[in-house]
């Protein structure tokens, strides 16, 4: 019997970063970034303090993408988190995490109450929808 997503991402869900190969928006040339992300259940989480970076903006033209952490590979898609509780709920995920997060996600959330809508943060989380893909070797 196989290994299920599930258990193969709580084998490697309390490393720091993982490896993302996205592809170009106009090029579809093959790009990679090491970055933070969550695990729950079968779900992997994206987040980012700048949604303007190369990355998010190719993931959300071109959402298939390969996932390496550690030594383990998936692919998958990517999906923007539009969901405001859905986005909290990620961020809740990323201060158990990420304990150097907490006094800057402590700050921002005193500060977004006394800011209007469109000068809050430009931050943005990803929901990664995994394919079944066989352990790497």
């Amino acid at each position: 019997m196989g290994t299920s997503t599930a258990q193969r991402l709580s084998q490697v869900a309390k490393r720091w970063t993982l490896r993302l190969t996205h592809y170009g928006r106009k090029t579809g040339k093959p790009y990679h970034v090491t970055i933070w992300f969550l695990v729950e259940g079968e779900t992997v989480y994206l987040v980012t303090q700048n949604i303007e970076r190369q990355w998010t903006r190719n993931v959300q033209a071109r959402p298939e993408v390969q996932l390496q952490i550690g030594n383990e590979l998936w692919e998958g898609e990517v999906m923007v988190i539009s969901d405001q509780a859905e986005q909290l709920h990620v961020v809740d995920l990323m201060v158990q995490k990420y304990w150097i997060v907490r006094p800057y996600v402590w700050l921002q959330k005193q500060l977004a109450a006394r800011r209007p809508t469109e000068q809050r943060g430009r931050g943005g989380a990803f929901r990664v929808r995994l394919r079944a893909t066989s352990p790497a070797a």
